[in-house]
């Protein structure tokens, strides 16, 4: 199978391009390598995929609808992983309009380049932050996320009903992720093990939100990974052919337990500054993952205390 991975310099669309190469499938990535955080950790990722001879890496905007076209066009994709995205619910805070073009503008010219050349299955990131500031948990597929307090999330939402009305008008098969917290070696500088892990070696003060009064859905990212390897061999079936998954651990943990964590694996402890909620953020996340457990056969493995273990060791032979 040939696949098109796009984002494939980020976290999750590098290991997702590593485990479909292992399988013996046909990668081409694309990336805009833009400078959201650090290029170089972007390049140490595709450093690891570029000696793969089925590999083929393009440097391009997917925002361009021209240059997506001629992609698609010469591309012969069987299945598209579209995972490029303007991340972060913060930043959004302060460049609104990086949402609107990587990740409103660019998904429409992946859906019309699906479109147009007939894929047989668009798997798509969606977000945990679409749930806002729902009370009830743990997140439901089934819950109502018309209320995001986030541009990401609202982007989010609308990259969802974006892909529903192409799937209801052409048919397009088409399956949202709502990813939650993922972490893992390589991942990214701007998340809260990064962030930690960096603080603590440097004897720095760590900044704990709201209090530290958080929960957070964890997942290790090959849980991850193969719970979106699975989903591309599996195509919706309904009258309209869309699905939409959690993609998480279903086994939140306090941040308290993260941090502590993250100190033993470290040898340190932590000095803590308890601020506030952080605006645009939530309290929770919890995701209900009986519906992709289901339909793909996902259950994540991986503990928080082994994952942040593996986190660190590569953070301190590979980065520091």
């Amino acid at each position: 199978m040939k696949y098109l991975v796009t984002g494939v310099a980020g976290f999750i669309g590098s290991n997702v391009a590593k485990s479909l190469l292992k399988s013996g499938h046909e990668v081409v990535g694309v990336d805009n390598m833009n400078n959201y955080y650090d290029v170089a950790l972007k390049r140490y990722r595709l450093e690891c995929l570029n000696s793969e001879i089925n590999f083929m890496f393009l440097e391009l905007n997917i925002s361009d609808r021209h240059t997506v076209d001629k992609l698609f066009a010469s591309g012969n994709f069987d299945i598209v992983v579209h995972l490029a995205a303007q991340a972060g619910v913060r930043h959004s805070l302060k460049a609104p309009f990086d949402y609107v073009d990587s990740n409103l503008v660019g998904m429409m010219t992946i859906l019309e380049g699906c479109r147009q050349s007939n894929v047989k299955h668009l798997v798509y990131a969606s977000s945990s932050s679409v749930y806002g500031a729902n009370e009830k948990i743990p997140f439901s597929e089934t819950d109502r996320v018309d209320s995001p307090v986030s541009l990401y999330a609202a982007s989010k939402k609308c990259n969802e009903l974006m892909a529903y009305s192409y799937s209801s008008l052409y048919g397009i098969k088409a399956t949202g992720l709502r990813f939650f917290t993922v972490y893992g070696p390589a991942g990214r500088p701007d998340m809260a093990p990064w962030l930690f892990t960096s603080a603590i070696l440097k004897g720095e003060t760590i900044t704990v939100f709201n209090e530290g009064k958080m929960i957070r859905d964890f997942t290790y990212i090959d849980d991850i990974v193969e719970g979106v390897v699975r989903v591309c061999d599996v195509t919706p079936k309904e009258k309209v052919p869309h699905a939409i998954y959690n993609i998480g651990n279903n086994a939140p943990i306090e941040l308290s337990r993260f941090i502590k964590a993250i100190e033993t694996s470290c040898g340190i402890k932590a000095v803590k500054k308890f601020v506030g909620m952080q605006k645009g953020d939530v309290p929770a996340t919890y995701a209900d993952i009986d519906a992709l457990e289901s339909a793909v056969g996902y259950r994540p493995r991986i503990e928080i205390e082994e994952g942040i273990d593996k986190f660190v060791n590569w953070y301190k032979t590979e980065w520091l």
